[in-house]
């Protein structure tokens, strides 16, 4: 993927799973959502149930609304897998809050034998935890309904993946321009944000204030909200030279 290219103007693959519980290792996809998007429109939807081989736990259904009984015809994860790399193939992978969705297909492939292709990702829920810092939930959701962005059936694998795909959308103006610029923001900030949670956990447990060896983040600096713009930390330099 061209890191000098224009993000916006890249084909990406907005990706949401829906899981039988939070564990990557030990649970599986039951549905799986990949929309091919550029310069914020959906190109084309595709997504569908998968069969685990398991029952679905109850507490998932009352969140999705996917029963044991609707996916006992659903191809396994087998089944689908040259079609999920087809769709993902040469596009940036978007998923609000990615690490879970990436663990998930990455856990599954591998389950069903199959390579996984590295990628360029984006993570729109490390921009919203910045841009909206102190606008209340950062849950997906919330972050829509902030933006004027419908997510028509939310816990839903389809509904969910155009709606983190529209929110990353909704955030250009305030972003870097190119993959490569946005992808290193990306990493400041999730490093940022890591380090700021390890550190009010620590406080809530007695520990010490700061994870040693972790980079602390210096929000004087800060070009718009917590901003440090790639190596260049003095804001009016910043400005003038992106």
């Amino acid at each position: 993927m061209n890191e000098d290219a224009n993000w916006v103007d890249l084909p990406i693959a907005s990706v949401d799973v829906e899981t039988t519980g939070l564990d990557p290792q030990n649970d599986r996809v039951i549905e799986i959502a990949i929309i091919h998007m550029r310069q914020g429109e959906v190109e084309e939807r595709w997504s569908t149930l998968v069969n685990p081989g398991c029952d679905i736990p109850e507490e998932v259904t009352r969140i999705t609304g996917i029963k044991t009984e609707d996916i006992t015809t659903a191809p396994s994860f087998d089944e689908v897998v040259k079609e999920i790399q087809t769709r993902l193939k040469d596009r940036v992978f978007v998923a609000y809050n990615l690490e879970f969705d990436r663990a998930f297909i990455k856990n599954e492939l591998e389950r069903s034998g199959a390579s996984w292709e590295e990628l360029s990702y984006v993570d729109p829920l490390i921009f919203a935890r910045e841009l909206h810092r102190n606008q209340g939930s950062k849950r997906l959701g919330a972050v829509a309904d902030r933006l004027g962005i419908e997510i028509g059936q939310a816990h839903r694998a389809a509904d969910d993946a155009v709606a983190s795909g529209k929110v990353l959308y909704a955030f250009a103006g305030q972003l870097p321009a190119t993959l490569g610029e946005l992808t290193v923001l990306q990493g400041q900030w999730a490093t940022q944000q890591e380090n700021e949670r390890a550190s009010w956990r620590n406080r809530r447990e007695g520990g010490p204030e700061s994870v040693i060896g972790a980079p602390q983040a210096d929000r004087g600096n800060a070009l718009g909200p917590a901003y440090v713009y790639g190596e260049e930390t003095d804001p009016v330099r910043a400005m003038f030279l992106h």
